[in-house]
């Protein structure tokens, strides 16, 4: 019998892993943040209670059977982006407020937002039940 053989066992050196987790945490901490996402703007309550009808805002009301309103006006989809150019081109600031039927699916609200924002509106706003 031989004397002086070491035993031999597995042990898993985790110094290196350690390492790598340590890099990844201090990587992760220090790349900004690359999210984009809409622009947004949240509304002063006060100003909006003291100016219900400011000559600023434009309603595009989208009714259930997908007809549009502009400031209670009949207006073809077709037409809609010239309508709102037109009205827009006096209102630099205006906003642009869409008024749709709760039974509408998205796609139809937002084909009337992409419509606007082709029209060059950058203020858009969404009316919800509790604004009407």
């Amino acid at each position: 019998m031989q004397t002086g053989w070491k035993q031999i066992s597995a042990v898993i050196n985790v110094t290196p892993l350690i390492d790598v987790l340590l890099v990844l945490l201090i990587v992760f901490m220090l790349l900004p943040s690359h999210t984009h996402g809409l622009k947004s703007e949240l509304p002063d309550t006060e100003a909006a209670a003291e100016t219900p009808g400011n000559p600023q805002y434009v309603v595009v009301h989208v009714q259930p059977d997908g007809s549009l309103q502009v400031d209670s006006q009949p207006v073809l989809p077709a037409q809609l982006a010239t309508r709102l150019q037109s009205l827009f081109a006096a209102r630099p600031d205006g906003v642009l407020f869409v008024d749709a039927a709760s039974e509408l699916h998205f796609a139809d609200v937002a084909s009337v937002i992409d419509t606007a924002r082709g029209a060059g509106i950058e203020r858009i706003g969404l009316l919800t039940g509790r604004d009407r």
